[in-house]
């Protein structure tokens, strides 16, 4: 694990051993040992190592949220986040006695309100997005039997269409006539 090198101290010249340990993966290819009768040699040289990858793709626990959701999530966390800064600096300057403690003391209340909105847009556009694609998870949503009948009628309209398409090109042709 550990090899012995020889260090000369500053102070007197003498030698001193040091034991530096090495990482186990570490490739330890120009390795020399000792064999029988005092000869060196050379080790013998390990196999290569198999390709690891950085990292290992892990299905997503949930799913992506939609796009008008994630819109407003993003802007949300940065107005609280500039919102919390400028409490924090607010903070400062009135612990410092400095003359923009009430500038931003009212900027802070105003990010307030603006984060709070901010908040409660993400809120109704997930309640919105929901409503309007339906929840995918619940079997009786309102929206999925809304998107059957929409099927439905469409594919009633283009058989009727069809039927219209068929009789007026038909010209009377293969139909039994009455005398």
């Amino acid at each position: 694990m550990g090899t012995v090198e020889r260090h000369q101290t500053p102070g007197d010249g003498a030698a001193a051993r040091s034991t530096v340990r090495r990482p186990a993966e570490a490739p330890d290819h120009d390795t020399r040992t000792e064999g029988a009768g005092g000869r060196t040699t050379c080790a013998q040289p390990r196999e290569p190592r198999r390709y690891r990858p950085l990292w290992v793709e892990e299905p997503a626990r949930r799913r992506r949220m939609p796009d008008p959701v994630r819109t407003a999530a993003v802007r949300a966390v940065l107005v609280v986040a500039v919102t919390l800064i400028v409490a924090m600096v607010a903070l400062l300057c009135a612990l410092a006695g400095s003359w923009l403690a009430f500038p931003m003391t009212l900027g802070s209340i105003a990010g307030t309100v603006v984060a709070t909105w901010g908040v409660l847009d993400v809120w109704v556009t997930r309640q919105v997005w929901n409503q309007r694609n339906g929840v995918v998870s619940v079997p009786s949503s309102t929206a999925r039997a809304l998107r059957r009948e929409r099927r439905r009628a469409r594919r009633q309209e283009r058989a009727a269409e069809r039927r219209q398409g068929r009789i007026r090109r038909g010209g009377g042709t293969g139909q039994l006539s009455h005398p």
